[in-house]
């Protein structure tokens, strides 16, 4: 008979927290369950739309990335690191012609450039002692600007 009362009052108190948890103003333990019923269906929506706000914002994110661009003086030339997380045709040809125009030839570079682009070359020249870090960055992005314009299907 204790047992019985035990569970029966261990039931009510977890209806009572069911029933604060949903915000139900129900009486009986039908009506808590239903008003339980719904907000789970209504948390349901919620995640499924946030999912999805999730989903377009990390497309966005990716399609509108620039490649990160750090341009490093060196003694005799420059330390130039590219990174984007989406590789696009002709990236690496805009960037080494960029590099030409400068007057900069590549010392030493690491290229990867199938789904992602990262890029780390070494350049130095006669002319480097004519130009800054700011310049390179200006001609690469500038490069990157041309090579991802040309590259989108629009």
């Amino acid at each position: 008979m204790v047992s019985r009362e035990h569970k029966r009052a261990a039931f009510h108190e977890k209806l009572q927290l069911l029933r604060s948890i949903t915000h139900s103003h129900a009486l009986n333990k039908t009506s808590i369950i239903m008003d339980a019923s719904k907000y789970i269906e209504e948390l349901k929506k919620k995640v499924d739309k946030l999912n999805r706000e999730i989903t377009c914002t990390q497309e966005r994110v990716n399609d509108s990335t620039l490649p990160m661009v750090t341009v490093e003086a060196l003694q005799k030339g420059f330390l130039i690191n590219i990174s984007s997380g989406k590789s696009y045709p002709g990236l690496l040809v805009s960037i080494l012609e960029a590099f030409e125009k400068l007057g900069l030839s590549v010392v030493q570079a690491r290229a990867t450039c199938t789904d992602t682009f990262h890029l780390e070359a070494v350049g130095g020249d006669i002319q480097v002692a004519r130009m800054d870090a700011q310049m390179v960055k200006q001609a690469v992005l500038q490069a990157i600007k041309t090579s991802t314009k040309n590259s989108d299907p629009e």
